[in-house]
């Protein structure tokens, strides 16, 4: 922002007081006490920061309030400029992102999971698991899933404009996980081949076109051991993980 000459406000809580980019931005407002409960994720909080600031625009980070549709409708309301896509991408993505949360949570993650390779394991497992669930959750609904042999871990980055031209930047894998959280991002992946990128490349930039995407975004991937690829969410803003793809592109993300 300083590169481009543009000023910013850093909002922070009790947490953050003297966290580096308290001290880079040109102003820093207090927004709360430390749990992000009562700072970060409280919308009004930064709208207020805003009016009294007379910021114009707000980049809402990688977490927090940066997939909520309603924050970024809230600023809409106040004509404060939202950096990240349209809030019907945020919707629309989200709602895929939601779903799956929701089979998540009602599926327990490991409870009453069982692989299925033949019509037998199917019927057997069917009926096993509602009585599963059912005892455990109190919930006997059946989520039925492709299981993917020796699963990778793909994502592809996206960038798109407001004229409706969106591009992909290669690929980031991070297959390499501990309890479900990426440690390690390889770019570009050393399974990927250039033709399955390019297949994997327009799939993305088809679906951001699908819900008329603008700014950076993420199209996560799980990809098989055939060289199969199945869409798993959308990250509708910029992930952590964006430097390892600048690194690649020598682009800036940000800028």
């Amino acid at each position: 922002a300083q590169k481009m000459g543009i000023k910013t406000v850093a909002v922070y809580s009790d947490a953050d007081a003297r966290s580096p980019h308290v001290k880079m931005a040109d102003e820093a407002v207090h927004i709360g006490p430390s749990p992000a409960g009562e700072s970060y994720l409280v919308a009004e909080k930064i709208i207020a920061a805003c009016k009294e600031t007379g910021a114009e625009a707000v980049h809402p980070g990688y977490g927090f309030l940066s997939e909520r549709t309603s924050f970024a409708q809230q600023l809409d309301d106040n004509d404060i400029a939202f950096i990240g896509p349209p809030i019907n991408a945020i919707a629309a993505m989200g709602d895929k992102i939601e779903s799956k949360k929701l089979a998540e949570k009602a599926g327990g993650g490991g409870k009453g999971m069982r692989l299925a390779w033949n019509e037998k394991d199917v019927r057997e497992g069917f009926e096993a698991t509602k009585r599963e669930g059912l005892a455990s959750f109190g919930d006997d609904r059946v989520f039925i899933e492709k299981f993917i042999e020796q699963p990778r871990h793909i994502e592809i980055q996206v960038l798109g404009d407001k004229h409706g031209n969106v591009i992909y930047l290669g690929e980031r894998e991070c297959s390499i996980q501990r309890r479900h959280q990426k440690v390690v991002e390889e770019a570009p992946s050393p399974f990927v081949d250039p033709e399955m990128r390019k297949k994997m490349g327009e799939q993305a930039v088809a679906l951001s076109q699908a819900v008329g995407y603008y700014s950076a975004g993420t199209v996560e991937l799980i990809v098989g051991a055939d060289k199969s690829f199945y869409f798993l969410e959308m990250n509708t803003r910029l992930q952590v993980e964006h430097p390892v793809t600048e690194y690649i592109t020598g682009l800036d993300l940000v800028e």
